[in-house]
């Protein structure tokens, strides 16, 4: 049974709880074939820790904040993102750093970085995905590796694996979504009577929003998801410019309350839907549905995506959009996805 080699770059949320489910369980993976173990962590605050024989977690995930790997063999105070990533021993590259919007760096160095080196990667970042996926799927071909990156549409909750596999026999024709858990929290309280501000502040105590909620309330979050969905399974070629973006900014109590006389519900919806002349058409804005929408009845934090299918309709998934431990869960899927393409390596 092979064990995998991980570096994770970046210790946050969700590398941390990658970590703790790695440490909690022994063996967790062995049903699936294969054991994981962390040999590496590079992280801005923490610096970096290569040991070849494994870290161990437990130990490294009860460190006081603040410390540093310094003082650890294998360890430094700076983050050396590239050498970590080119030298360690890793075979797959875990990269779970912060999003940049606008040209998807450092993630994208570190994408290429591992790629170049042979090494699979999967990531969480939507901006390495959004602004240069089809070089790095290329990259990844070229070095037979795998560029993997279930999470960075929905989390957890599997959208891109379950169009390319459980609906690949279908022509899907165009997709909408909720996409950002914290717009639909915020719409869903300011129907409850709370002004826009309030409900924002609300949904950073509950830690649903960021200390700054640019992203989400602005909807560049879910334009660069609208991006990932349209190119992934529309086949399109868009970037961000071509997604025109409206943000919950300008919806107003009166606006909600309106929508609510007829039956229907505001909702900020990210949607890409393929014309007759082949091109693809993408954009991101606040809607009115009606309450028999399959998005309508959507709570709280939750995501969901509806696919537009000619032989099953509409086919709708929901399940949360965020979270450290759901998060966590779409790297463990695309670990899987590389273990079957280190499988038909090996047996070709």
């Amino acid at each position: 049974m092979p064990t995998y080699n991980l570096a994770l770059i970046g210790f946050g949320g969700v590398n941390r709880a990658l970590a703790q489910l790695i440490a909690d369980v022994p063996n967790r993976f062995a049903h699936l074939g294969f054991d994981l173990q962390v040999v590496a962590i590079t992280d801005l605050l923490m610096g970096s820790l290569v040991q070849d024989d494994g870290i161990n977690l437990a130990e490294v995930l009860s460190l006081p904040r603040g410390t540093t790997f310094g003082n650890y063999p294998g360890g430094s105070d700076s983050a050396d993102n590239e050498r970590v990533i080119k030298d360690s021993p890793a075979d797959i590259i875990v990269e779970a750093t912060f999003t940049n919007p606008v040209d998807g760096e450092p993630a994208a160095s570190h994408v290429r970085w591992a790629l170049e080196a042979g090494k699979s990667v999967t990531t969480t970042n939507k901006g390495p995905v959004a602004l240069h996926g089809e070089a790095l799927k290329a990259l990844a071909a070229s070095n037979e590796s795998v560029f993997a990156y279930e999470g960075a549409v929905l989390s957890g909750t599997p959208v891109l694996g379950l169009a390319r596999n459980q609906l690949a026999g279908l022509n899907i024709r165009g997709v909408q979504g909720i996409l950002n858990g914290t717009s639909n929290y915020v719409i869903g309280r300011m129907e409850a009577g709370l002004p826009l501000e309030e409900a924002v502040a609300e949904a950073q105590a509950e830690g649903y929003a960021e200390a700054d909620p640019t992203a989400d309330i602005g909807g560049s979050d879910v334009q660069l998801k609208v991006v990932i969905l349209a190119n992934e399974l529309l086949g399109a070629a868009l970037s961000p410019n071509d997604v025109q973006t409206t943000g919950i900014a300008g919806i107003i109590a009166d606006d909600i309350i309106a929508a609510a006389r007829e039956g229907k519900r505001f909702k900020l919806i990210g949607s890409a839907h393929r014309n007759d002349d082949g091109s693809v058409t993408a954009r991101v804005a606040p809607e009115t549905v009606a309450a028999d929408h399959p998005l309508a009845s959507i709570p709280g934090a939750t995501n969901a995506v509806s696919f537009d299918t000619d032989l099953l309709g509409t086919v709708t998934i929901s399940g949360p959009g965020a979270g450290r431990t759901e998060t966590a869960f779409a790297l463990i899927a695309d670990i899987i996805a590389i273990h079957a393409h280190e499988q038909e390596r090996v047996h070709a």
